[in-house]
């Protein structure tokens, strides 16, 4: 177990270095060290870099705060101004479409600042504790807004949220760099490649991921048993078990007994990561990254049934087409750079990694959470979402499974997330 949670742990110092370097100006080797004997990138947990475990001497506490939260860091730090507006809002009763903007609009930089907080942690921790901390607060944001909407029974926008962010990373996101790492570089007439063994190993377990939704769903629409029934409870708790072990035993095969067939290229690897923040300082800005979502999820949760009647919007698609946007953003412009820049390990890696975290890790904790708390969440999705998944995994694996992309693919790609981005608008 210490040498899964040390590998997870390199692999998130790898993100946050990626994050950075996305939202800059500088040269992608600029903040990021690794040697060319790095370890290898497993595809389920994406970006394995080594970490360097400064001290941090060269820090001051207020100098890396201020680096941490300025403009120049990241431009989308200039969203951080939502967060006085947001709470101003809900004090003046401004409204839930306003109180809903404001903190949608909030909780984007904050996931990137709770993310690089995490990760200056790690960096000074042993590998285990860093390890336990990345996995943690890996999804942080995701699973605060699903627990919270969870709190408030809205299971129809937790289901709708895990789909959502499912479908986002596998189509919307790998559609775009495929597209944008396609058309760059003079490749539009030629393509990129990846690791076809990385490709193969998601394939199949995002491929085990949709039969295990789909069974519920099935067992539902041939019986007169309803969602939160005994039997489709028992079903749903079940089938979480079963794919949380599978997903355990997918990390060890890609972390431990095999990890040398996931072998960063070395075309791909650069220099060690090094802190950015003392350790008070990083301890402080995930404590109050953490606290602030929190806070600003309660505030987007709680104005989701009135958005939907004034905007006319559903419960799915707010769950499926706009929350999954609130903690993957920064995720997401991370993999569209590297792709463009021809590295697309790593942009599959933060793609699928992230898909499968979802649907085979943070899907099943949260149907056992909701166990525990007396909700009735199940795995069991409607026929129409479950259809969705299905085939948005369907065309991804076809796309992938050669280990080579192409400007097409990505429209491929992209076109299927607008249908089904459409369909989820009109559905009743």
């Amino acid at each position: 177990m210490d040498t899964e949670l040390a590998s997870m742990s390199n692999s998130k110092a790898k993100k946050h270095a990626l994050l950075n370097e996305g939202d800059n100006s500088s040269s992608y080797s600029a903040g990021v060290k690794v040697s060319h004997t790095s370890p290898p990138i497993p595809a389920l947990a994406p970006h394995s870099f080594l970490p360097s475990h400064g001290d941090g001497a060269d820090l001051t506490f207020f100098g890396g705060l201020f680096k941490a939260l300025s403009f120049r860091e990241s431009y989308l730090n200039i969203l951080l101004l939502c967060i006085p507006i947001s709470l101003v809002s809900y004090v003046g009763n401004w409204g839930p479409s306003s109180d809903f903007v404001l903190s949608f609009f909030s909780i984007i930089p904050l996931a990137k600042l709770l993310g690089n907080a995490t990760e200056d942690i790690a960096l000074r921790t042993s590998e285990s504790v860093g390890g336990l901390l990345n996995a943690t607060f890996g999804n942080a944001v995701e699973l605060i807004i699903a627990v919270i909407a969870l709190k408030d029974n809205l299971l129809e926008v937790v289901q709708a949220s895990l789909i959502g962010s499912v479908l986002s990373n596998l189509l919307l996101v790998t559609g775009t760099a495929f597209f944008l790492g396609g058309i760059t570089g003079g490749r539009v007439q030629s393509y990129q490649s990846f690791s076809q063994i990385a490709a193969s190993t998601n394939a199949s377990l995002m491929t085990l991921a949709a039969v295990a939704f789909i069974i519920p769903a099935a067992f539902v629409a041939s019986s007169d048993l309803t969602v939160d029934s005994y039997e489709v409870l028992s079903l749903s708790r079940g089938t979480a078990i079963i794919i949380l072990t599978i997903y355990i035993f997918a990390l060890i095969f890609q972390l431990k007994t095999h990890a040398k067939l996931f072998e960063t290229p070395a075309q791909e690897v650069e220099e060690e990561e090094e802190a950015q923040l003392t350790l008070a300082a990083a301890i402080i800005l995930l404590a109050v990254s953490t606290l602030i979502v929190s806070l600003e999820s309660e505030l987007l949760v709680r104005s989701i049934d009135s958005v939907s009647v004034d905007w006319g919007l559903t419960h799915k698609f707010i769950g499926l087409i706009l929350i999954p946007i609130v903690g993957n953003a920064a995720e997401h412009a991370t993999a569209i750079t590297v792709a463009m820049r021809d590295k697309m390990d790593l942009a599959i890696s933060v793609c699928v990694g992230s898909s499968n975290q979802i649907a085979l890790g943070l899907a099943p904790f949260l149907v056992l959470i909701s166990w525990m708390v007396g909700r009735s969440l199940t795995l069991c999705f409607d026929m129409f979402e479950t259809v969705m998944l299905f085939g948005g995994v369907l065309i991804f694996n076809s796309c992938i499974s050669d280990g080579k992309s192409n400007w097409l693919e990505g429209m491929h790609l992209i076109a299927v997330y607008i249908l089904i981005a459409v369909g989820i608008f009109y559905h009743p």
